[in-house]
């Protein structure tokens, strides 16, 4: 099963200095039918304006995920974490038993950003955050793997089963990954794409399950793709 989700459809909310779209139920809004896609509960798509952010607030026991596509995000927590991450790079933090964190645009451009929550598959951990630089010419034509459940795979460790993936595909181009069919994979591209046939267009959410492989391709421009692979 491939439902396309289109960006028009996203839960909207413009707060002046942040413009977010939800492709989940979050915050104010509510849709019964978009609660979340397997351990997937949130995925906002943000526009964050120069030298603005969110002020300190608390979560906890959420498997969360910043993916930075433009700009940067600087971050703080109780846990005494400092930390920039810039365009293609991402973060991680496992709120575990309680953190407050901040998340600051301290740059003269809007920052724009994707959040994933996953849900945790270790209630009542201990907090932790990391953060790590992946140049988007290592995963040209390929998947990379950004961050997992699994320790010691090169890249960020969360506390889910899951894996967070990304890749870029130049027009014309097409990328593939194997897919167990009994899990919820999601993905958007910055471009439109063809996902197993299936036309998506730029932002648009991808919801998966069901199928063995994923084949996207890139219909004219240069696509940037983030997947989550989850339970």
């Amino acid at each position: 099963m491939i439902d396309i989700r289109p960006f028009a459809s996203l839960g909207h909310a413009d707060h002046g200095w942040l413009d977010a779209r939800h492709h989940f139920s979050f915050a104010n809004y509510h849709d019964p039918e978009r609660m979340g896609w397997g351990a997937i509960r949130v995925w906002n798509d943000d526009r964050i304006a120069a030298r603005s952010g969110f002020p300190p607030h608390p979560h906890r026991d959420m498997e969360i995920v910043t993916y930075v596509r433009t700009g940067a995000i600087s971050h703080q927590d109780s846990m005494g974490n400092k930390g920039r991450t810039g365009a293609g790079d991402v973060q991680v933090m496992s709120a575990g038993t309680g953190v407050m964190h901040a998340e600051y645009n301290l740059e003269d451009e809007e920052t724009t950003l994707f959040q994933i929550w996953i849900e945790t598959d270790k209630p009542s951990a201990s907090p932790q955050w990391g953060q790590m630089p992946f140049p988007k010419e290592e995963r040209e034509g390929a998947f990379q793997l950004l961050a997992s459940g699994t320790h010691d795979d090169g890249a960020l460790t969360i506390h889910a089963d899951a894996s967070i993936l990304g890749a870029t595909v130049k027009g014309g181009g097409a990328v593939t990954y194997e897919a167990d069919p009994s899990r919820h994979l999601y993905l958007v591209a910055s471009a439109p794409v063809r996902v197993n046939g299936v036309e998506a267009g730029p932002r648009d959410g991808v919801a998966i399950t069901g199928e063995t492989e994923i084949r996207v391709e890139s219909q004219r421009d240069e696509a940037e793709i983030v997947l989550v692979d989850a339970r």
